[in-house]
């Protein structure tokens, strides 16, 4: 019998990699994780959501003080002062305090860290660093990686990538986003809120692909707005950074004549894409699809036996909380339980503010398979949220015409991401409108909005 090192080795400690690593240690499988950063966590909590989250918070504190929100709530700040440098020192101490926990985690579950990069010897054997080591099962958790832009190089100085973006030294007097999509617009809100003029320049002729047209339609409004330059239709075709600022060219995505923006500093943001390279897949046999993904079957399996593969790397949306639910059903599954994740049902949020969230189907994508039925119940009406002073956006549940399922739910609200998370879990449980209609909700919530959306997909919600 073939002597191995270890039962499991995980390649990759974020998000999808960290969780699955825990989970077989747990269930009782000698496991190792194999990580190139001198930190754990992946991208998601060294240069991604963590880090972005932090100065997204940081930033409406800032807005709301600064620009005369609190002062209709009778707080009088006076002058207020922005202090970057101790903003910054707050989104590193709470990457520090989540990298060092996960670290914590793994000593407690006896997770081998091996330190370095990892690439396949052969289908059972690896090699970290010096180090080469033999596993009966190897999950592949790479993640992804900014997709470069032809024509516009990241210097990480005026010309940034998303990681860039999180480091800026001083407020950028005018960015150009190029992209308009959920990573773009968070870090943009970011800057524009601390003073920074925002322009936004999209390929397609709508913000946030993928998302309901109704939704991506109100965005664009309140994005607006808020003050940022929206430059739809447009396509980026070169980018020069000098000593004060970049000298943007652009162009109609349908074509037409050029023009030239001056900015300060520009982030490119057009989508990410799986990491493959140096893995050595090709000494295993593993090809990787049109789109550089590996293809998995339900449980995870890639075409070679003992080889799995879990996340970003993997088709479907590149979210953390995908990964991480992989990462549990593919330990699951090694171990010979039965690990599952139901691919329709995986939320999404915008964490700008107000925040954008979906679960499941677009109404576009719905009415694809078959006749629809729409609720939909602005925040405007939502006493909370009136309250609050937080009026824009709406919830709206998509249902099946004939058995009333709940088929898709998109919402616009200061708490979308967290009341995405109800609808989730009716849609797991295979509500209908009604299920959520006849729950009751404590009030005043936002959460109320959902139970009146759910009410107007058969014209009988209370307050409009």
């Amino acid at each position: 019998m073939a002597e191995y090192d270890f039962d499991v080795l995980v390649i990759g400690a974020g998000p999808g990699g960290y969780v699955a690593a825990i989970r077989a240690a747990q269930l009782g499988l000698k496991t190792a994780c194999a990580e190139s950063r001198e930190t754990l966590g992946g991208t998601c909590l060294n240069v991604g959501c963590i880090p972005s989250k932090a100065l997204l918070h940081a930033s409406e504190l800032f807005e709301e003080a600064a620009h005369g929100t609190l002062a209709k709530w009778g707080v009088k700040t006076g002058n207020v002062e922005l202090d970057l440098g101790t903003m910054h020192a707050s989104r590193l101490e709470s990457i520090k305090g989540l990298t060092g926990g996960i670290e914590f985690l793994f000593k407690k579950n006896k997770v081998e860290w091996l330190k370095g990069r990892a690439a396949f010897e052969s289908a059972d054997t690896v090699k970290v660093g010096d180090r080469t080591v033999r596993a009966k099962n190897i999950v592949i958790a790479t993640g992804s990686s900014v997709t470069p832009l032809p024509g516009v190089e990241v210097d990480q100085q005026r010309i940034v990538d998303s990681t860039g973006a999180l480091e800026f030294a001083e407020v950028p007097q005018h960015l150009v986003v190029i992209g308009g999509g959920v990573i773009g617009l968070e870090l943009g809100s970011v800057w524009r809120r601390l003073g920074a003029k925002v322009t936004v320049v999209e390929f397609l002729d709508q913000i946030l692909p993928g998302m309901d047209a109704e939704v991506r339609k109100e965005s664009n409004k309140i994005f607006k707005k808020q003050g940022f330059e929206l430059k739809l239709g447009t396509k980026v075709t070169g980018a020069k950074a000098g000593g004060d600022g970049v000298m943007l060219t652009v162009e109609p995505a349908a074509g037409g004549a050029a023009e030239t923006i001056e900015a300060s500093h520009v982030l490119v943001s057009i989508g990410r894409r799986p990491n493959t390279d140096g893995l050595g897949l090709d000494k295993i046999g593993l090809e990787l699809n049109k789109r550089g993904q590996i293809d998995v079957d339900h449980s995870f399996k890639t075409k070679v036996a003992g080889v799995w593969a879990i996340g970003d790397v993997t088709p479907g949306p590149m979210l953390a909380h995908k990964a991480e639910d992989e990462g549990l059903a593919v330990a699951d599954n090694i171990a010979g339980h039965t690990g599952i994740v139901n691919e329709d049902v995986i939320p999404s949020v915008v964490y700008t503010m107000p925040e954008i969230a979906g679960v499941g189907l677009t109404e576009e994508q719905a009415r694809e398979h078959g006749e629809v039925k729409v609720g939909k119940f602005p925040m405007l009406a939502n006493s909370r949220a009136k309250t609050n002073k937080e009026p824009d956006g709406f919830v709206k549940i998509i249902a099946d015409a004939k058995t009333d399922r709940v088929l898709g739910v998109w919402i616009i609200s200061t708490l979308a991401g967290t009341m995405i998370a109800q609808a989730a879990q009716a849609m797991e449980f295979g509500a209908t409108s009604e299920d959520i209609a006849l729950t009751c909700h404590a009030h005043p919530t936002h959460s109320e909005a959902l139970k009146e959306a759910a009410m107007a997909v058969t014209g009988k919600p209370i307050h409009i």
